[in-house]
């Protein structure tokens, strides 16, 4: 879920610099064979001076990227590279690639993404980016796929179709961005699913390294309150969305789905029962409640006496039982408590999980 705030970050990085006429290459991960730190699409760009922004890896792979980067920029021809693991964990985990695993990573000049881009990736709507990998030039073009339809070309009409068709069954099965080969056109399929919401329902003190860690881990995150003075864009991140609205309001301010989270935080009983009253009637699988166990549950008692719910959908207290004191600490178990529900994982040390990290279940 990061992968799209990050392709956003580097794509508006790499604009800025191409507006500055400072030469920039984009890598990008392809491949993944085997288990690896990072996975298909994550990228970063790096200019000609040698900063950088995004990664590829957990920092192993990074400097061979950067100098093979430099020497793109110097030649303009794109590059292919692999990195291969052998049988020693050790030595697997040491260069960031799984055991018997490994990562392609295709690094090419850069060019200013279009606005089409651009646009989706300020909006909410998942869509796919089709590229063609040449290694003997770079040719920069990009087909863009959305459910309205297709936005520019790899250069044939016919493979632009078969594209968008194979783009299309990618982003309705939910399937992560992959390497395909069609009519003997390598293409990178690069899909893009929205960021979960997470809806944090108070901008007091507390809620915010809640904002600030939801931002950090890649979640779409909305403050609402209907206290002006709460919702000073200097108390929370440029990206997170501030909503001033009474209780009342709040469905037809806030759009939930089935890709939401909520956490109520507001401190005032009265309030919270509210909230929990109008959190009901979404569709959130997770409405978070902060305080104790029997303030949550009288809460609870008195919205199911008037309308019944399903209480699975209430974490109160809400968070994993990692022992915390403070509101970051708090906020660090309300966000790893929202990734296990929402990754279907009943929360254990991984040294307790014989299935692979990244390997859903378990």
């Amino acid at each position: 879920m990061k992968h799209w705030a990050e392709t956003r970050q580097v794509f508006e990085w790499i604009s800025t610099l191409t507006a500055e006429q400072r030469p920039t290459a984009l890598a990008t991960v392809v491949s993944v064979r085997g288990s690896a730190y990072r996975r298909e699409g994550a990228k970063m760009a790096i200019a000609a001076d040698g900063a950088s922004v995004g990664n590829v890896s957990g920092g192993c792979l990074e400097g061979d990227v950067r100098e093979v980067a430099l020497q793109v920029l110097a030649d303009g021809i794109p590059q292919l590279r692999s990195y291969c693991s052998g049988s020693d964990q050790v030595t697997a985990w040491d260069l960031g690639v799984g055991c018997e695993g490994e990562v392609k990573v295709y690094i090419e000049p850069a060019t200013s993404t279009s606005l089409v881009e651009h646009a989706l990736l300020r909006g909410d709507k998942r869509f796919a980016i089709c590229r063609e990998l040449p290694v003997a030039a770079a040719t920069h073009r990009r087909l863009v796929v959305t459910d309205a339809g297709r936005d520019g070309t790899l250069g044939d009409s016919a493979l632009d179709v078969l594209a968008a068709q194979c783009a299309e069954q990618l982003l309705v099965a939910g399937t992560p961005s992959t390497q395909v080969d069609i009519d003997g056109h390598v293409l990178f399929v690069e899909a893009f699913y929205p960021p979960p919401q997470l809806v944090i329902l108070s901008a007091g003190n507390d809620a915010r390294p809640l904002a600030r860690i939801g931002v950090e881990v890649g979640f779409r995150v909305v403050v609402v309150d209907r206290r002006p003075g709460l919702l000073a864009k200097d108390r929370f991140p440029e990206d997170a969305t501030l909503v001033e609205c009474e209780i009342a309001d709040l469905a037809r301010r806030v759009a939930f789905d089935d890709n939401s989270y909520a956490v109520v935080m507001n401190h005032n009983f009265a309030d919270d029962e509210q909230y929990l009253r109008a959190l009901i009637h979404t569709p959130a699988p997770y409405i978070g409640m902060l305080g104790p166990r029997q303030r949550t549950e009288r809460i609870m008692r008195n919205v199911s006496a008037d309308v019944p719910f399903d209480a699975d959908r209430v974490y109160g207290p809400v968070g994993l039982d990692v022992g915390t004191d403070g509101a970051e600490q708090v906020a660090l178990a309300i966000i790893a408590e929202i990734l296990a529900v929402r990754g279907g994982r009943r929360p254990a040390s991984l040294r307790q999980r014989q299935l692979a990290i990244h390997v859903a279940g378990g």
